[in-house]
Protein backbone atom coordinates (compact mmCIF):
# COMPACT_ATOMS: atom_id res chain seq x y z
CA UNK A 1 0.00 0.00 0.00
CA UNK A 2 1.10 3.30 -0.68
CA UNK A 3 1.49 6.18 1.78
CA UNK A 4 3.98 9.02 2.78
CA UNK A 5 5.12 12.07 0.78
CA UNK A 6 4.58 11.62 -2.71
CA UNK A 7 6.32 14.70 -4.59
CA UNK A 8 4.54 15.48 -7.94
CA UNK A 9 7.65 16.09 -9.79
CA UNK A 10 8.73 19.43 -12.08
CA UNK A 11 9.36 18.87 -15.74
CA UNK A 12 12.79 20.34 -15.68
CA UNK A 13 12.76 22.18 -19.01
CA UNK A 14 16.13 23.82 -21.01
CA UNK A 15 16.19 27.99 -22.12
CA UNK A 16 14.78 26.49 -25.66
CA UNK A 17 12.08 24.73 -24.29
CA UNK A 18 13.07 21.09 -24.39
CA UNK A 19 12.88 18.87 -21.88
CA UNK A 20 16.05 18.87 -19.69
CA UNK A 21 16.74 14.84 -18.88
CA UNK A 22 19.39 15.28 -17.24
CA UNK A 23 18.14 17.76 -14.95
CA UNK A 24 15.25 15.52 -14.29
CA UNK A 25 17.64 12.28 -13.77
CA UNK A 26 19.10 14.22 -10.69
CA UNK A 27 15.86 15.49 -9.64
CA UNK A 28 14.40 11.77 -9.17
CA UNK A 29 17.85 10.16 -7.86
CA UNK A 30 17.56 13.49 -5.29
CA UNK A 31 13.79 12.73 -4.25
CA UNK A 32 14.63 8.65 -3.85
CA UNK A 33 17.80 9.02 -1.54
CA UNK A 34 15.56 11.61 0.61
CA UNK A 35 13.14 8.97 0.96
CA UNK A 36 10.48 9.63 -0.86
CA UNK A 37 7.91 7.05 -1.09
CA UNK A 38 6.47 7.81 -4.91
CA UNK A 39 6.66 9.98 -7.92
CA UNK A 40 3.80 11.78 -9.59
CA UNK A 41 4.71 11.94 -13.53
CA UNK A 42 2.69 14.28 -15.74
CA UNK A 43 0.58 16.02 -13.04
CA UNK A 44 -0.32 19.70 -12.39
CA UNK A 45 2.84 20.07 -11.36
CA UNK A 46 5.04 18.55 -14.36
CA UNK A 47 3.33 20.65 -16.87
CA UNK A 48 0.90 18.02 -18.35
CA UNK A 49 -1.23 20.53 -20.53
CA UNK A 50 1.88 21.98 -22.33
CA UNK A 51 3.36 18.58 -23.45
CA UNK A 52 2.97 16.34 -26.42
CA UNK A 53 2.13 12.50 -26.58
CA UNK A 54 5.53 12.10 -27.63
CA UNK A 55 7.14 14.01 -24.58
CA UNK A 56 4.69 12.58 -21.98
CA UNK A 57 5.47 9.10 -23.03
CA UNK A 58 9.38 10.37 -22.84
CA UNK A 59 9.72 11.26 -19.93
CA UNK A 60 7.69 8.34 -17.86
CA UNK A 61 10.05 6.10 -19.61
CA UNK A 62 12.93 7.84 -18.40
CA UNK A 63 11.68 8.17 -14.94
CA UNK A 64 10.60 4.31 -14.95
CA UNK A 65 14.22 3.52 -16.05
CA UNK A 66 16.19 5.84 -13.66
CA UNK A 67 14.40 5.01 -10.56
CA UNK A 68 14.63 1.00 -11.78
CA UNK A 69 11.11 -0.01 -9.18
CA UNK A 70 13.05 1.58 -5.79
CA UNK A 71 9.64 3.64 -5.74
CA UNK A 72 6.90 3.60 -6.88
CA UNK A 73 5.73 5.37 -10.00
CA UNK A 74 1.96 7.38 -11.07
CA UNK A 75 1.35 8.30 -14.06
CA UNK A 76 -1.09 11.26 -14.72
CA UNK A 77 -4.39 11.26 -16.94
CA UNK A 78 -5.34 15.18 -17.41
CA UNK A 79 -8.06 15.08 -20.60
CA UNK A 80 -11.59 16.52 -20.12
CA UNK A 81 -12.73 14.65 -22.97
CA UNK A 82 -13.43 11.03 -21.41
CA UNK A 83 -12.94 8.72 -25.38
CA UNK A 84 -9.19 10.94 -25.48
CA UNK A 85 -8.60 10.12 -21.20
CA UNK A 86 -9.85 6.44 -22.18
CA UNK A 87 -7.21 6.19 -24.91
CA UNK A 88 -4.30 7.80 -22.72
CA UNK A 89 -5.07 4.81 -20.81
CA UNK A 90 -4.79 2.74 -23.01
CA UNK A 91 -1.58 3.97 -24.00
CA UNK A 92 -0.09 3.89 -20.36
CA UNK A 93 -1.26 0.16 -20.14
CA UNK A 94 2.10 -0.85 -22.74
CA UNK A 95 4.19 1.12 -20.67
CA UNK A 96 5.61 -1.47 -17.99
CA UNK A 97 7.19 0.15 -14.84
CA UNK A 98 3.84 1.71 -13.76
CA UNK A 99 2.55 1.35 -10.23
CA UNK A 100 -0.98 3.20 -10.47
CA UNK A 101 -2.46 6.26 -12.83
CA UNK A 102 -3.94 8.80 -11.67
CA UNK A 103 -7.25 10.31 -13.27
CA UNK A 104 -7.65 14.08 -13.00
CA UNK A 105 -11.27 15.52 -12.68
CA UNK A 106 -12.32 16.97 -16.66
CA UNK A 107 -11.90 20.83 -16.34
CA UNK A 108 -13.60 23.16 -18.31
CA UNK A 109 -16.71 21.21 -19.21
CA UNK A 110 -19.07 20.93 -15.69
CA UNK A 111 -20.26 17.59 -15.97
CA UNK A 112 -22.51 16.26 -13.11
CA UNK A 113 -21.80 14.01 -10.57
CA UNK A 114 -23.44 11.52 -12.64
CA UNK A 115 -20.70 12.27 -15.72
CA UNK A 116 -18.08 12.13 -13.56
CA UNK A 117 -18.88 8.61 -12.36
CA UNK A 118 -19.02 7.30 -15.81
CA UNK A 119 -15.99 9.36 -16.82
CA UNK A 120 -13.95 7.62 -14.29
CA UNK A 121 -16.00 4.30 -14.37
CA UNK A 122 -14.64 4.07 -18.75
CA UNK A 123 -11.06 4.65 -17.39
CA UNK A 124 -11.26 2.08 -14.36
CA UNK A 125 -12.69 -0.48 -17.32
CA UNK A 126 -10.01 0.00 -19.47
CA UNK A 127 -6.99 0.24 -17.49
CA UNK A 128 -4.02 -2.01 -16.70
CA UNK A 129 -2.99 -0.71 -13.35
CA UNK A 130 -4.97 0.65 -10.12
CA UNK A 131 -6.40 4.21 -10.24
CA UNK A 132 -6.37 6.73 -8.18
CA UNK A 133 -8.80 9.41 -8.27
CA UNK A 134 -7.43 13.60 -8.76
CA UNK A 135 -10.09 16.30 -7.53
CA UNK A 136 -8.49 19.77 -7.50
CA UNK A 137 -11.79 22.17 -8.59
CA UNK A 138 -9.48 25.33 -7.64
CA UNK A 139 -7.77 24.50 -10.91
CA UNK A 140 -10.40 22.39 -12.24
CA UNK A 141 -13.55 24.19 -12.33
CA UNK A 142 -15.00 21.17 -11.58
CA UNK A 143 -15.38 18.96 -7.45
CA UNK A 144 -15.90 15.40 -7.62
CA UNK A 145 -17.84 14.88 -4.80
CA UNK A 146 -17.36 12.73 -1.48
CA UNK A 147 -20.43 10.49 -2.32
CA UNK A 148 -19.40 10.37 -5.87
CA UNK A 149 -15.71 9.44 -4.79
CA UNK A 150 -17.24 6.98 -2.25
CA UNK A 151 -19.16 5.42 -5.11
CA UNK A 152 -16.38 4.56 -7.30
CA UNK A 153 -14.62 3.49 -4.54
CA UNK A 154 -17.13 0.91 -3.63
CA UNK A 155 -18.45 -0.10 -7.38
CA UNK A 156 -14.40 -0.51 -8.66
CA UNK A 157 -11.77 -2.56 -7.35
CA UNK A 158 -9.40 -1.06 -9.12
CA UNK A 159 -10.24 2.33 -8.34
CA UNK A 160 -7.62 2.26 -5.16
CA UNK A 161 -7.38 6.12 -3.85
CA UNK A 162 -8.18 9.81 -3.81
CA UNK A 163 -6.06 12.84 -4.08
CA UNK A 164 -8.17 15.28 -2.93
CA UNK A 165 -6.38 18.96 -3.18
CA UNK A 166 -9.56 20.51 -1.79
CA UNK A 167 -7.45 21.29 1.56
CA UNK A 168 -10.73 20.75 3.62
CA UNK A 169 -10.34 18.74 6.38
CA UNK A 170 -13.64 18.41 7.18
CA UNK A 171 -14.09 16.45 3.91
CA UNK A 172 -11.02 14.33 4.42
CA UNK A 173 -12.35 13.37 7.96
CA UNK A 174 -15.40 12.45 6.31
CA UNK A 175 -13.85 10.15 3.70
CA UNK A 176 -11.63 8.71 6.30
CA UNK A 177 -14.89 7.65 7.68
CA UNK A 178 -16.34 6.36 5.13
CA UNK A 179 -14.03 4.81 2.77
CA UNK A 180 -13.78 1.31 2.26
CA UNK A 181 -11.04 -0.64 3.85
CA UNK A 182 -7.80 -0.52 2.17
CA UNK A 183 -8.73 2.61 -0.39
CA UNK A 184 -6.06 5.26 -0.10
CA UNK A 185 -6.51 8.91 0.60
CA UNK A 186 -3.71 11.30 -0.53
CA UNK A 187 -3.86 15.07 0.64
CA UNK A 188 -3.06 17.56 -2.69
CA UNK A 189 -2.53 20.22 -0.70
CA UNK A 190 0.37 21.22 1.32
CA UNK A 191 -0.38 23.59 3.78
CA UNK A 192 -3.42 21.25 5.25
CA UNK A 193 -1.22 17.83 4.65
CA UNK A 194 -0.07 17.23 8.37
CA UNK A 195 -3.76 17.35 9.59
CA UNK A 196 -5.20 15.40 6.69
CA UNK A 197 -2.89 12.54 7.92
CA UNK A 198 -2.94 13.09 11.68
CA UNK A 199 -7.08 12.57 11.04
CA UNK A 200 -6.48 9.55 9.30
CA UNK A 201 -4.98 10.28 5.62
CA UNK A 202 -2.51 8.12 4.15
CA UNK A 203 -0.22 11.13 2.41
CA UNK A 204 0.27 13.85 0.42
CA UNK A 205 1.27 14.22 -3.35
CA UNK A 206 3.73 17.17 -2.66
CA UNK A 207 5.18 20.65 -4.48
CA UNK A 208 6.76 21.60 -1.45
CA UNK A 209 8.44 18.15 -1.45
CA UNK A 210 10.35 18.77 -4.91
CA UNK A 211 12.62 21.19 -2.75
CA UNK A 212 12.85 19.68 0.45
CA UNK A 213 11.95 15.77 0.13
CA UNK A 214 13.97 14.45 3.77
CA UNK A 215 12.15 16.96 5.70
CA UNK A 216 8.51 16.54 3.62
CA UNK A 217 9.63 12.40 4.50
CA UNK A 218 9.89 13.27 8.13
CA UNK A 219 6.70 14.85 8.58
CA UNK A 220 4.80 12.80 6.73
CA UNK A 221 6.15 9.33 8.60
CA UNK A 222 5.56 11.15 11.77
CA UNK A 223 2.04 11.87 11.01
CA UNK A 224 0.98 9.06 10.07
CA UNK A 225 2.24 7.03 12.80
CA UNK A 226 0.97 9.49 15.36
CA UNK A 227 3.75 11.13 16.75
CA UNK A 228 2.07 14.37 16.86
CA UNK A 229 4.37 16.80 18.40
CA UNK A 230 7.10 15.42 15.82
CA UNK A 231 4.88 15.80 13.02
CA UNK A 232 4.33 19.68 14.18
CA UNK A 233 7.79 20.41 14.82
CA UNK A 234 8.82 18.93 11.29
CA UNK A 235 5.67 20.96 9.81
CA UNK A 236 6.57 24.18 11.46
CA UNK A 237 10.30 24.25 9.68
CA UNK A 238 9.01 24.20 6.18
CA UNK A 239 5.42 26.08 7.26
CA UNK A 240 6.59 29.47 5.36
CA UNK A 241 7.10 26.99 2.15
CA UNK A 242 3.38 26.13 1.63
CA UNK A 243 2.72 29.30 1.09
CA UNK A 244 5.46 30.87 -0.90
CA UNK A 245 5.40 28.04 -3.08
CA UNK A 246 2.19 29.15 -4.16
CA UNK A 247 2.36 32.96 -4.37
CA UNK A 248 1.73 32.20 -8.04
CA UNK A 249 0.02 29.62 -10.36
CA UNK A 250 2.17 26.59 -9.63
CA UNK A 251 4.59 25.36 -10.56
CA UNK A 252 5.47 28.60 -11.21
CA UNK A 253 7.15 29.26 -8.11
CA UNK A 254 8.80 25.38 -7.48
CA UNK A 255 10.41 26.26 -10.49
CA UNK A 256 12.05 28.76 -9.29
CA UNK A 257 13.39 27.70 -6.17
CA UNK A 258 14.46 25.09 -7.60
CA UNK A 259 16.49 26.83 -10.29
CA UNK A 260 17.65 29.33 -7.60
CA UNK A 261 19.00 26.64 -5.18
CA UNK A 262 20.47 25.12 -8.39
CA UNK A 263 18.69 21.50 -8.69
CA UNK A 264 17.29 22.36 -12.19
CA UNK A 265 19.22 24.23 -14.54
CA UNK A 266 16.17 26.56 -15.57
CA UNK A 267 13.11 28.13 -14.45
CA UNK A 268 11.46 27.77 -18.05
CA UNK A 269 8.10 27.26 -18.44
CA UNK A 270 6.05 27.02 -21.48
CA UNK A 271 3.32 29.68 -22.44
CA UNK A 272 0.79 30.67 -20.99
CA UNK A 273 3.22 29.94 -18.00
CA UNK A 274 5.94 32.35 -17.45
CA UNK A 275 9.00 32.72 -15.03
CA UNK A 276 8.48 34.03 -11.09
CA UNK A 277 7.91 37.39 -11.50
CA UNK A 278 10.62 39.80 -10.38
CA UNK A 279 8.82 41.01 -7.22
CA UNK A 280 8.27 37.77 -5.93
CA UNK A 281 11.84 36.61 -6.52
CA UNK A 282 12.84 38.87 -4.35
CA UNK A 283 10.11 37.43 -1.80
CA UNK A 284 10.95 34.09 -2.66
CA UNK A 285 14.31 34.74 -2.29
CA UNK A 286 14.71 35.75 1.00
CA UNK A 287 12.81 33.03 2.17
CA UNK A 288 15.38 30.58 0.53
CA UNK A 289 18.65 32.29 1.40
CA UNK A 290 16.98 32.20 5.13
CA UNK A 291 14.97 29.42 5.63
CA UNK A 292 16.45 26.38 3.95
CA UNK A 293 19.48 26.28 5.27
CA UNK A 294 18.05 26.09 8.46
CA UNK A 295 15.56 23.47 7.26
CA UNK A 296 18.94 21.11 5.89
CA UNK A 297 20.86 21.51 9.22
CA UNK A 298 17.95 20.40 11.00
CA UNK A 299 16.79 17.86 8.91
Amino acid sequence: MLNGAITALVTPMNTDGGIDFVALDNLIETQISNKINGLVVLGSTGESMSLSVVEKLEILKRVIHKNRSRVKVIAGISNANTSDAVAVTQQLNEVDGVDYVMALTPYYVKPTQDGLYHHFEKIANVSRYPVILYNVPGRTGCDLKDDTALRLANDFKNIVGLKDATGDIARACYLVKHCPQGFMLFSGDDATSMAFMLCGGDGVISVVSNLVPSQMSAMCEYAITGDKFSAIEVNNSILELHSEMFVEANPIPIKWALYNNGIISSPHLRLPLTTLSNINQDRVRVILEHFIPKVSKNA
